[in-house]
């Protein structure tokens, strides 16, 4: 598996939702012990499949992301629970495709 460098947590707009995402996980990256992890935000229609490692994004784009990789849905942006969950199960995986959910 390639190593996750770079996360890329998308919304419809890349402003509200998508940076409190992004605030969310590093946090968590820095609570789970994770560095030199380059984290951003952005909307849906600015991204493309090669440009992050891991995606984050909430229920309501993710019919956007079947072609994408490495995904994580996120039912509840704001639960710190539900994104920790999901980020240690990505970062568990050995393939190089997984959604999430």
């Amino acid at each position: 598996m390639n190593q996750i460098r770079k996360i890329i947590c998308c919304c419809g707009n890349g402003l509200g939702s998508s940076m409190i995402v992004q605030m969310n996980v590093e946090k968590l990256l820095k609570q789970m012990g994770l560095h030199n992890i380059a984290v951003r935000h952005t909307s849906i229609s600015e991204v493309n499949a090669s440009q992050a490692d891991l995606f984050v994004v909430g229920l309501d784009i993710e019919p956007q992301m079947k072609t994408y990789p490495r995904v994580i849905i996120l039912k509840d942006l704001v639960n710190l629970e539900e994104l920790k969950e999901k980020l240690l199960l990505a970062f568990s995986y050995k393939d190089n495709t997984f959604h999430i959910k």
